[in-house]
């Protein structure tokens, strides 16, 4: 009695050893697209933070000298010791130049240069809602909370204002204020070498 022979594969069935490659293919791709995603964005999380580690020490020192400073008698009560929220715009102005700079030319250095007005108006309105951010905790400690030594106004405003500031500033600085490069190749997903013409 004769075998029956094993039926031949369909020429329009799926070949699995003709999708093993691309799978196999897109399984050793997402490992090193993966290391290299967190590898930069660890990098520029560890410069943002040593950027605002400067910012935050020049902050603080510039603060407690304009309040809590006197120029003739010593410590106590500085100049703007009654104007705590003038004081502490007049270092955040100077900590936003600094922040702009540092963040400009180290942490994002690796971006293309933005357009000068655009960036500078994302500059500005970034940062105004961040001193907005910052001041509302000092004031809250201040007119509040009627907290007016030099620990109290350091925690709220230098402390606890900085980080809350700072926090808004990493994830809109990334975004708005240097935008990155997005190349032809990284708008497209679609892997290259295959057309989306169907086969006659």
């Amino acid at each position: 009695m004769p075998t029956p022979s094993p039926a031949a594969p369909s020429a329009d069935a799926p070949s699995a050893g003709a999708s093993r490659p691309d799978a196999a293919g897109r399984r050793a791709h997402h490992p090193g697209w993966q290391r290299g995603l967190v590898a930069r964005h660890l990098g520029s999380s560890l410069k943002f933070l040593v950027v605002g580690g400067i910012v935050f020490l020049v902050d603080a020192a510039t603060y407690n000298v304009l309040v809590f400073l006197d120029p003739v008698h010593g410590w106590g009560h500085g100049v703007l010791f009654d104007h705590p929220v003038t004081a502490k715009v007049l270092t955040i102005a100077f900590a936003s130049v600094l922040t702009y700079l540092g963040n400009r030319l180290w942490t994002f250095a690796d971006r293309p240069s933005p357009r000068t007005t655009r960036s500078i108006v994302a500059f500005v309105v970034v940062n105004l809602i961040a001193t907005g951010l910052q001041l509302g905790c000092l004031a809250f400690s201040r007119y509040v909370l009627g907290l007016d030594s030099p620990l109290a106004d350091n925690i709220s405003g230098t402390l606890i204002g900085q980080v809350v500031s700072t926090s808004f500033r990493y994830v809109t600085y990334g975004r708005f204020v240097f935008p990155p490069h997005h190349s032809a190749h990284e708008a497209d997903p679609r892997p290259q070498g295959r057309s989306d013409v169907p086969e006659s």
